[in-house]
């Protein structure tokens, strides 16, 4: 899904660029924008949660959140 959101987010761009946008046009850019950045910050998160430290003596551990 993430290559069509980028293909149509692309397009609306360079429409702006070109000959501007609708309204509508616009509200569908903000929205695609959105949802294209949760869906990548899902992903990334998802990536760093399954990330563990590998030390030198063989031991892993899982990535933790800094506590402050």
């Amino acid at each position: 899904m993430e290559n069509t959101y980028l293909k149509r987010i692309n397009e609306l761009a360079a429409k702006a660029k070109n000959g501007g946008l609708t309204e509508e046009e616009a509200a569908e850019r903000d929205e695609l924008r959105r949802a294209y950045l949760a869906e990548f910050r899902s992903a990334f998160k998802n990536i760093l949660d399954n990330t563990s430290v590998k030390y030198p003596d063989g031991k892993k551990t899982p990535l933790r959140k800094k506590e402050k």
